[in-house]
């Protein structure tokens, strides 16, 4: 019998973009091992694996309310079912690891799986360790992180510090600047401004840039490409049609982010952990302005730990209105800046972190 992992977890691109290039990662050093997805009911992956070409299936676990509902109720039922389902899964595909990377599905799997004996390999993208990942942190026989100082969540001699997978073509898109210039219709002689809230967007982030377009305007080497997200892009629309500058782009969402980052002279951005690791390998300098809406404020502890190594500009959402327009204007037009913040970060890079992961996963197996 070929050698078999279960990979679990989801719930955010965020959490399913490095499961999958974890799971590609161990295909190409290990063609003939067979993959299941487990995830949650409902939830992005339950889309996207199958997308990728793997088996998923969903367990009905769900997040708890904060305050005290009945809807608790059943959240306490259904992680009894995806317990059991848990459980089931694992007698009958018998795996040889389970890789947790967080989210609702990597609690009740990583639990049978370490309950079970089977070895379990864990991946923490952010600097602050998510709920679920500290749970099953002392049961775990590998955790892979990104940031330094993670021995405050988990067992000290359990870490192996591989950074964050990023996908392939992002770090192919640098050569391509001129195909990405021609693809969203640039000017090569102006600087370029990337503004992105993620595939959502970004309300803060979009607002501030709402109320700075006159100033925007008068920007005469300075070109944006806006990504304010689908939710957003039809109001937005309305609202900023007679006030849109000639040098600013608004678009949904970016269908060749590579191309975006090829482009971009300077990002402004969310610092969640798949963003931060794609802005370090690709060394961009960038003003990040963290989500308040998270757990544990782990974006504003992930952009600190660049901030504090000069390696990117933090503005904190509730100063995004009065000030990110101007920190930009500072920035941009500062080449000895733009070139400092490009040389730290980059020094935060991890190169093949997926392989390095896989390479964790196979030396579990006994």
């Amino acid at each position: 019998m070929g050698k078999r992992v279960i990979v679990c977890g989801g719930g955010t691109g965020g959490h399913i973009f490095p499961a999958l290039s974890i799971a590609n990662a161990l295909k190409r050093l290990e063609p003939g091992i067979e993959i299941l997805y487990v995830g949650a009911l409902g939830r992005m992956e339950m889309e996207k694996v199958p997308e990728a070409g793997y088996k998923i299936i969903g367990l009905p676990v769900m997040g708890l309310k904060r305050k005290l509902t009945l809807q608790n109720i059943k959240v306490l039922i259904n992680l009894f079912k995806s317990l059991r389902m848990a459980k089931r899964i694992l007698n009958e595909f018998k795996p040889d690891v389970v890789v947790g990377v967080g989210g609702y599905a990597s609690g009740p799997m990583g639990k049978v799986a370490a309950k079970g004996g089977v070895p379990l390999l864990l991946q923490e993208q952010n600097s602050y360790a998510g709920v679920t990942n500290k749970l099953l942190g002392k049961r775990a026989s590998k955790i892979c992180v990104a940031y330094d100082g993670m021995e405050r969540f988990f067992p000290a001699d359990k870490i192996v510090k591989t950074g964050n997978p990023v996908r392939k073509d992002l770090l192919e898109a640098l050569e391509h600047k001129s195909e990405a210039i021609e693809y969203y219709g640039l000017d090569p002689q102006k600087k370029t401004l990337l503004i992105t809230g993620g595939s959502l967007g970004a309300g803060t982030i979009n607002s501030a840039i709402e109320h700075s377009l006159s100033k925007i305007a008068e920007w005469s080497d300075v070109q944006v490409l806006w990504q304010c997200g689908g939710y957003y892009y039809e109001e937005l629309k309305e609202r900023v049609a007679d006030k849109l500058p000639g040098n600013v782009k608004l678009m949904p969402f970016l269908k060749r982010m590579d191309y975006a980052y090829a482009v971009a002279d300077l990002v402004v951005a969310r610092a969640g952990a798949s963003t931060i690791s794609e802005l370090c390998l690709l060394g961009k300098a960038a003003i990040l302005v963290p989500s308040p809406n998270v757990a544990e404020d782990h974006q504003t502890k992930n952009a600190m730990a660049l901030v504090n190594k000069g390696a990117a500009v933090m503005v904190k959402d509730s100063d995004a209105d009065k000030m990110l327009c101007s920190r930009v204007e500072e920035i941009i037009d500062n080449d000895k800046m733009l070139l400092s913040l490009r040389s730290e970060i980059k020094k935060l890079a991890f190169m093949d972190s997926d392989e390095v992961i896989a390479k964790e996963v196979l030396a579990l197996i006994k």
